[in-house]
């Protein structure tokens, strides 16, 4: 990491300022560091969640192409439902 050349500031809740401040002091850290550790967590995070949202949905279409494909009829169903999504699976990816 570089220098910090950049100042930025903002208002925010006296409480919320003194809570900051008694983080920092017990981390025997600056608040100005504290805050670049947060957001660059924050920031890290976000683009974790952001990967992993775009795995789900990919998931999630990838499964679309079963959904509905197991019809009823069968009053033991649930209980065979992973058997018999596994074997639908297998039956269409042996096209």
């Amino acid at each position: 990491m570089g220098p910090k050349d950049v100042v930025y500031s903002w208002r925010l809740r006296r409480d919320l300022k003194d809570a900051l401040v008694d983080v920092a002091r017990s981390e025997n850290t600056s608040l100005a560091d504290l805050l670049e550790s947060i957001a660059r967590g924050w920031l890290a995070r976000r683009a974790t969640d952001s990967d992993d949202a775009q795995a789900q949905r990919r998931i999630h279409d990838a499964a679309k192409a079963t959904f509905g494909a197991i019809r009823g009829g069968d009053p033991h169903r649930s209980e065979q439902a992973s058997s018999r999504v596994r074997a639908e699976l297998l039956r269409q990816h042996a096209r």
